[in-house]
C-alpha cells in the first residue's frame, strides 16, 4: 500500500499552502542529509517528504493526486520523479535563508561585483517622527568604472572560471542527491578576472556623490526602514538599485514613546494630590490638556487621553497620550507648617505620641523625610 502524501508531512487533506510549507520546512530540517550524515532510514524519509512537498505544494498536481492518488501523476511532464539532481537552492532558500544557491537580488551583486540597493542611516528628532517631515538626503552611490564597464577587469576582459567552467554551480554528491550551490570561486558568475583594471583596481566601480529629497511619513520609529525606488547603485547595464532609509529618532526631553502611545511625567505637589487639582500639561502639538485630579490621587497614577498619541503608519489610527503623576514633597518645613500639618493630623484621628513598641508616630517619621 502505497504512503499518503498528507500522511507524509502529517498534515490534514484540507491543509492550506501556509500549512504545507510550515510542515515541509520543519520536517526537511529534521531529516537533512547534512543532519544526519550516514544515516539511511533519515535519507530515505527526505526523499519521500520531498516528494510530497512537490507534489502538494503545486496546485494542479495537487489536485490530480486528490482525485487519482499517485497513477494521476503520470503523464504531468515528469510528475514528481527527478529528485536525484536538482537544485536545492529553489527550493530550500525561501525556507534556509538562501544558503544553497543565490537569491536574485545576489546575482546581480555577483554581475556588477556590489550591491545595487543601498541603505542609508538618517536621525530624525522626537517632533519629527511624530509629524513626518521633507528630509534632503546628501549620499554616495557606486557606478560603473568607466574604464573597465564595471567588469573589474583589465580592458574588460573576463576569463571562464575553471572550477564550474562557465556554469556558476558546482556541485557535490551525498548519498542519493546531488547538493547544487554557488560556485564560490567566481560568486556564480561563471567569469572570474585574471588581470585587475588599473582605474578601479578590479573592484569595478567608482564612487560618486548625490542627493534627493524624500518626505518621511508621520509616525516612523527607531528600526523604520523607506524604499525609495531607483535611488541606488548604478549597475553597468544602467539599472539603478533602491535606497532604504534606516531610521533612528533622539529622545525627547518631557516625552517617551511605546509603539503609538506617548508617556509623559507630571509632578503633583502632595496637596494638589491630596485635595484634587486641575492642571493644564502639554500634548504632542504643545497644546495645552486639562488633568484633573481627583482628591487622594496616588504617585504613579496614570491618565489617558485618547487619541492625542502617534499616527499608525498601517492604518492611520493615533494612540494615547498618558500622563503618570510624579508625587513631589516637601524638603523643609517651617514651624508653622509643621503645626498645621499636626493639627490636620489631628482631624484624622492619627496618634502623633510613641507606640507601646517605642516606634516613631506617623508624623515623626514624615518629619524625618524631610531632614
Amino acid at each position: 500500500m502505497e504512503e499518503d502524501y498528507y500522511e507524509i508531512l502529517g498534515i490534514s487533506k484540507s491543509a492550506s499552502g501556509d500549512e504545507i510549507k510550515s510542515a515541509f520546512r520543519k520536517l526537511a530540517l529534521k531529516y537533512h542529509p547534512d543532519r544526519n550524515q550516514g544515516d539511511k532510514e533519515a535519507e530515505e524519509k527526505f526523499k519521500k517528504i520531498n516528494e510530497a512537498y512537490q507534489v502538494l505544494s503545486d496546485n494542479e498536481k495537487r489536485s490530480m493526486y486528490d482525485r487519482y492518488g499517485k497513477s494521476g501523476l503520470n503523464g504531468m511532464g515528469g510528475g514528481f520523479g527527478g529528485f536525484e539532481d536538482f537544485d536545492l537552492g529553489d527550493i530550500f532558500s525561501s525556507f534556509f535563508g538562501g544558503g544553497f544557491s543565490g537569491s536574485a537580488r545576489s546575482r546581480k551583486k555577483n554581475i556588477d561585483n556590489y550591491e545595487l540597493d543601498i541603505e542609508i542611516p538618517v536621525t530624525l528628532t522626537f517632533k519629527e517622527a511624530v509629524f513626518g517631515v521633507k528630509k534632503e538626503i546628501n549620499y554616495k552611490i557606486k557606478i560603473p568604472c568607466e574604464v573597465c564597464n564595471g567588469t573589474g577587469a583589465k580592458d574588460g576582459k573576463k576569463t571562464v572560471c575553471s572550477h564550474c567552467h562557465g556554469t556558476g554551480k558546482i556541485s557535490q554528491r551525498q548519498g542519493f542527491m546531488s547538493f547544487i550551490q554557488t560556485c564560490p570561486y567566481c560568486n556564480g558568475t561563471g567569469e572570474v578576472v585574471k588581470d585587475k583594471c588599473g582605474a578601479c583596481n578590479g573592484k569595478g566601480y567608482e564612487e560618486e556623490s548625490t542627493s534627493t529629497t524624500i518626505n518621511i511619513p508621520a509616525g516612523v520609529d527607531n528600526g523604520t526602514k523607506i524604499r525609495v525606488s531607483s535611488k541606488g547603485n548604478l549597475s553597468a547595464s544602467g539599472v539603478s538599485g533602491d535606497m532604504y532609509i534606516r531610521i533612528s529618532v533622539k529622545e525627547d526631553k518631557y516625552f517617551i514613546r511605546h509603539n503609538d502611545d506617548i508617556y509623559i511625567e507630571v509632578p503633583v505637589f502632595f496637596t494638589q494630590a491630596v485635595l484634587g487639582a486641575t492642571l493644564s500639561i502639554p500634548n504632542l502639538k504643545d497644546e495645552k490638556l486639562e488633568l484633573r485630579l481627583p482628591i487622594g490621587a496616588h504617585d504613579k497614577q496614570q491618565f489617558v487621553f485618547d487619541n492625542e498619541g502617534v499616527v499608525n503608519l498601517r492604518d492611520g489610527s493615533k494612540g494615547r497620550l498618558i500622563a503618570q503623576i510624579s508625587m513631589k514633597m516637601p524638603k523643609k518645613l517651617s514651624l508653622e507648617q509643621i503645626d498645621l500639618l499636626e493639627k490636620l493630623e489631628a482631624t484624622f484621628d492619627v496618634k502623633s505620641e510613641h507606640d507601646s513598641n517605642g516606634e516613631d508616630s506617623i508624623l515623626d517619621k514624615i518629619k524625618n523625610w524631610f531632614k
